[in-house]
């Protein structure tokens, strides 16, 4: 998990099912580590995605034909 520069106390209102679920999924201890672990999972998920794409765009750019089971995939 990325620790923050600074913290700040905020208010704001959340599905209380959504935020015990996902503290239960990543075992955390407080609801506050629940979302922070939640939040760096998508910031690592967006550049996971970003990279992939990125990679996609190379292959495609240079003539690399990506096939999946049934065939090629279109892009």
């Amino acid at each position: 998990m990325v620790k923050a520069a600074s913290q700040s106390k905020t208010r704001i209102r959340l599905n209380s099912a959504m935020v015990k679920r996902a503290k239960e999924i990543l075992g955390a201890k407080t609801e506050t580590a629940a979302i922070e672990q939640a939040l760096d999972f998508v910031i690592a998920e967006s550049e996971n995605n970003r990279l992939a794409f990125e990679a996609n765009e190379r292959f495609v750019k240079n003539g690399v034909e990506i096939k999946g089971v049934y065939g090629k995939l279109d892009h």
